[in-house]
């Protein structure tokens, strides 16, 4: 998840404004103005008087050339890095990155930013922004809502639909207005997951409700920002879940409430790769899959032979993380 710091020196209370709209991540100030920013806004403040506290929590290092990177990698696994860098084509940074290291590039512009973002082999996730340019800060806050990952989608042939009587299903609230063929990833286990589609779609009974998901059984998994899974009743207002359309183009959203309620369930049962893939959902016509071309699917109406969309995953998952490990679910 991508991460922007302001940089504010000397001070300036419409740069501070401009980042504090734009949902900045931190503010860099000189000692004596955490207090100042604290009154415009709660954001987390970097100075020596600040929330991390620089030359301690954060330092800055100007790397030059790879002879830097084994020193940079030890920092950074105790503080924060802040990388300044003479070259953005600069190997040993695209070094740091693919091993891991927790490291800040520090940029001057919005074209900066979107290299240290995206043009290098391994972007990083992390900038700080140091403008007088207030024009400039908001082209590079930009990139904050802009990001967008890629998740692979396959075609899984429906086999069984079968009722399983009362359970415990939840439904989700997000900060998110989506659209028809965007929703969230749902299911049994974290290495099949269906695309549940949003309530974005007309019917009869109920006004639509696009920022909804009628997502599953308590147990079930759906992935978060980070590489991981969460179960659905773990999640509450303010998480963040990753929101993907039938293109497999996924974002960010907020959970802005979680509703469990007692409700008839379905168990959908598919095959995908000669695999055997499943999930538990509300027994309900606004309960909806989405099929290869991006339209809903009511559940009630699901028959074997009809088509819809699963993320496939290899390997296993240990407390939400990917493990390459042998594990079945079943």
């Amino acid at each position: 998840m991508r991460k922007i710091w302001v940089k504010v020196d000397p001070w300036d209370k419409e740069i501070v404004t401009t980042a504090l709209e734009g949902g900045v991540d931190g503010i860099m100030v000189p000692e004596g103005f955490s207090e100042k920013v604290k009154e415009l806004g709660k954001v987390q403040t970097i100075s020596e008087d600040g929330d991390l506290k620089t030359g301690k929590d954060v330092i800055t290092f100007k790397i030059k050339t790879g002879e830097d990177e084994e020193e940079i990698l030890k920092l950074s696994q105790r503080q924060k890095v802040i990388l300044q860098c003479s070259d953005w084509t600069i190997i040993p940074l695209e070094n740091l990155i693919a091993k891991k290291a927790d490291v800040i590039a520090q940029v001057q512009s919005y074209e900066e930013a979107r290299t240290a973002f995206g043009i290098l082999e391994k972007g990083v996730n992390h900038i700080l922004f140091h403008t007088t340019d207030h024009i400039e800060l908001k082209k590079a806050l930009s990139l904050l809502g802009s990001e967008t990952i890629t998740t692979q989608l396959e075609e899984a042939e429906i086999m069984e639909v079968v009722p399983v009587g009362m359970g415990d299903r939840v439904c989700i609230d997000t900060c998110t207005s989506m659209v028809k063929g965007e929703g969230m990833l749902v299911g049994n286990t974290s290495s099949f997951l269906f695309l549940i589609h949003s309530e974005s779609v007309s019917n009869p009974y109920v006004a639509p409700r696009p920022f909804r998901i009628n997502a599953g059984a308590v147990h079930a998994y759906t992935r978060v920002p980070g590489g991981k899974t969460r179960y659905l009743s773990e999640l509450e207002s303010g998480d963040e879940v990753l929101i993907t359309d039938y293109k497999g183009n996924t974002t960010i959203g907020i959970v802005g409430r979680l509703k469990i309620e007692k409700r008839p369930l379905m168990l959908i049962k598919a095959k995908v790769n000669d695999k055997d893939v499943a999930t538990i959902v509300q027994n309900a016509e606004t309960i909806r899959l989405t099929d290869p071309s991006g339209e809903p699917v009511s559940v009630v109406s699901l028959k074997s032979g009809d088509k819809v969309l699963v993320a496939v995953e290899e390997g296993g998952r240990h407390f939400g993380h990917k493990i390459d490990e042998t594990i079945t679910e079943k």
